[in-house]
């Protein structure tokens, strides 16, 4: 990138970008909007190519149907894929998995991340996701009320987060004597000089998020079984 004096003109062909809209014909099918740039001088060619790309995104049984006929979590996948038709150097993602179940959501994000990587494609990606973006950027950007505040590899955005607003992207936080905890750093303990009031526990499949209150601080710990409303426990700070 050359800069912000540098004036980037739309639809320059090193770029593509993905957006909510998708921005897909409707009336055709999945494998003509994918090939939609690709030339028809190869037609060999121009099939592979695509089926290599319905592989990518998980789509090769959808390949002659209609895209006015998908779902949106199908047709955001033709999206991506027609994106990278061309294969360009910079890849522009909003949200790109937004419309996409978590039954599929994962594996394809696996697979697609891996195929940039693998191609030498950068990529940029605006996303609420935190997970998405903890295990599959090389950076990260964050961004509040228009301007970046934070940045770096994520193990560093997510071990030392600059505020409230930067750690609670990740996960439940709360603020203690001036430091900021995650729910992994404090336990139950006989011994701990915390005393707090349980206010609600949320089941989240292999463990529990108790949250607890101690004086007007809402506290929040991982913890294996689901605690009693109103018990006053014991807690101890781990880190």
């Amino acid at each position: 990138m050359l800069g912000p004096e540098h004036n980037l003109v739309p639809g320059e062909a090193f770029i593509k970008m993905v957006s909510q809209d998708f921005d897909l014909m409707p009336y055709i099918s999945v494998a003509d909007n994918i090939g939609k740039h690709l030339s028809r001088l190869d037609m060999e060619g121009r099939n592979l190519r695509i089926n290599e790309l319905l592989d990518v995104v998980e789509m090769m049984d959808y390949k002659e149907r209609h895209v006015k006929t998908l779902s949106g979590g199908q047709q955001q996948r033709v999206a991506l894929a027609r994106a990278l038709a061309l294969e360009p150097e910079l890849l522009l993602l909003d949200e790109p998995f937004s419309h996409i179940d978590n039954f599929r959501k994962n594996k394809l994000r696996r697979t697609l991340y891996a195929y940039l990587k693998t191609k030498g494609i950068s990529c940029i990606t605006a996303t609420h996701d935190s997970e998405e973006a903890l295990s599959f950027s090389n950076a990260i950007k964050v961004i509040s009320k228009g301007s970046f505040i934070a940045e770096g590899i994520p193990e560093s955005i997510y071990n030392n987060p600059k505020n409230m607003y930067v750690a609670s992207f990740f996960e439940d936080v709360f603020e203690f004597k001036g430091t900021l905890y995650y729910p992994q750093d404090i336990s139950l303990s006989e011994a701990g000089t915390i005393k707090a009031i349980v206010l609600e526990s949320y089941f989240k499949g292999k463990h529990w998020l108790i949250e607890a209150k101690y004086n007007n601080i809402s506290l929040f710990f991982n913890h294996s079984e689901k605690l009693t409303k109103d018990v006053l426990i014991r807690l101890q700070l781990t880190s």
